[in-house]
């Protein structure tokens, strides 16, 4: 039987959300769209898009809807922004309970028109009464940001359980088109639409990959990147394995080439990845977090989460020895202390411009004195020598500079994404706390500097300063990829 890894949480009450939800103020780009990945307008800036997955939309309980705001040359601008739900004109679909609409989105130009497209995998959908479920929707950009959508309506796998369950997006294949990845809780558990995909929601062709049989690992968690430096994406494929009479989290590199992916070798497994140069030798380096990592003398217990580097080669996995970096390893802050959950998040980024991409840690339940589960993100630095302990900082609504406080059960770090909305060449934090205010959720931005990442300047808001519902949203629970 299939194991889920992480899934949704929470059930309650929250304020309507009724009507559409696109808002004015998105922007218009110049002549020619930028083709920057995550640029929704093509504008040459970078945007971002966050999930409200527990939104209550038209008196729906858990419909769910996405947040978008825009970059621009001072970074992100609230200002500029737009808000999608299945109540939204143009969007596929209706609000329904337990929809969770957003809480698997990833960005990649699909249609390959330069603009980058928004991708929702509807994975709880209900389809008819045909008892398969989940939708793959993309919200196509263009020079007005994110507006109309479409299904993917063929070709689809032949069973669908939950399709949709988590999606990827890149070029497999290495064509020079933007393909999709979907995990899927019925065999074929990987699905893979190549590019392009048109806006009526055709693709050019489908590959199932039954990832379980090839490795013994289920299709749970996938996350995209260049491992090989060459001109195909690849894909980790995060799951569980089976051992003994329980199971084990594992993942696997499947490569991308002219022929599709490929498994390459298995590796640390968690719960969450990034994929990035940390070293600066021309290969993306594979990080996996497992929060839930334990002492070998503890087994009915926890150090608090660990991360693993994994580094890559052109060939796929180096040879090198994998690093294992928790908070007690030299230089980072903090201690590993039993359900810290250090590893929940991951994101990497170049938060300093000097060409080696650094990661960011979410601890979603790091305790800051009595506040349980207050949460905190370190930001580990990458060199020559790979992601260490050195220069590493960490930050949490307690930190001067931050605004707000930090209080019990926040889960600040729930959710993080490094990335550059200014264009200066250096990738600013993005840090979630799903569960602030009682399920509420905000999000925080930090600002980059020659110093890398820093809490002067920071800024936060929520749901409602976006023109979203209050109550219980789970604002900020995840970013797109």
């Amino acid at each position: 039987m299939r194991k889920h890894l992480r899934t949704t949480l929470a059930t309650a009450a929250a304020a309507a959300l009724t009507g559409s939800l696109i808002v004015a103020g998105a922007g218009s780009a110049a002549a020619a769209p930028s083709g920057l990945r995550g640029d929704f307008n093509g504008d040459g800036y970078r945007d971002l898009a966050i999930a409200a997955p527990l939104a209550k939309v038209d008196g729906k309980t858990n419909a769910g809807y996405v947040a978008v705001v825009y970059g621009t040359s001072s970074g992100l601008d609230k200002s500029k922004r737009t808000l999608i739900s299945q109540a939204t004109p143009g969007i596929p679909g209706v609000p329904e309970t337990g929809d969770t609409f957003g809480d698997r989105i990833t960005a990649g130009d699909l249609d390959g028109d330069g603009y980058t497209d928004l991708v929702v995998g509807v994975h709880a959908e209900q389809i008819g009464s045909t008892g398969d479920s989940g939708a793959l929707t993309v919200i196509w950009g263009s020079a007005t940001g994110l507006t109309s959508g479409t299904d993917i309506s063929s070709p689809l796998p032949e069973n669908r359980h939950e399709l949709g369950w988590d999606v990827a997006a890149g070029d497999f294949d290495g064509d020079g088109m933007t393909d999709l990845a979907a995990a899927n809780m019925a065999g074929p558990g990987l699905n893979v639409f190549k590019g392009p995909i048109s806006r009526t929601g055709k693709a050019a062709a489908l590959t199932g990959i039954d990832t379980q049989d090839q490795t013994g690992i289920n299709a749970d968690r996938l996350v995209a990147g260049n491992v090989t430096g060459d001109g195909a994406t690849d894909l980790v494929v995060m799951g569980q394995q089976a051992s003994g009479d329980g199971y084990i989290t594992r993942s696997v590199l499947y490569k991308g080439g002219a022929t599709g992916l490929k498994a390459s070798g298995k590796l640390a497994g968690g719960y969450a990845a990034a994929i990035g140069d940390v070293n600066k030798d021309g290969y993306g380096d594979i990080v996996t977090g497992n929060f839930m990592e334990k002492a070998t003398d503890e087994p009915n217990g926890g150090l608090g989460g660990a991360i693993t580097v994994t580094y890559g080669s052109a060939t796929g996995l180096s040879t090198r020895t994998p690093v294992r970096i928790t908070q007690d390893t030299s230089g980072v802050p903090g201690a590993a202390e039993k359900g810290d959950r250090f590893g929940w998040s991951l994101s990497a980024g170049d938060t300093n411009g000097d060409g080696y991409a650094d990661v960011a840690v979410g601890a979603s339940s790091e305790a800051l004195g009595s506040k349980t589960a207050a949460g905190t993100v370190t930001v580990l630095r990458g060199s020559a020598t790979g992601l260490t302990g050195t220069g590493s900082k960490s930050f949490s609504q307690d930190t001067d500079g931050v605004p707000g406080t930090a209080e019990s059960h926040d889960q600040f770090g729930g959710s993080v994404h490094l990335t550059d909305s200014n264009a200066d060449g250096r990738a600013e934090l993005i840090a979630g706390a799903f569960a602030e205010n009682d399920g509420a959720g905000s999000v925080w931005l930090f600002k980059a500097g020659t110093s890398g990442i820093t809490a002067t300047g920071s800024t936060t808001f929520g749901s409602t300063s976006l023109g979203g519902p209050s109550g219980l949203t789970y604002f900020g629970d995840r970013f797109a990829n």
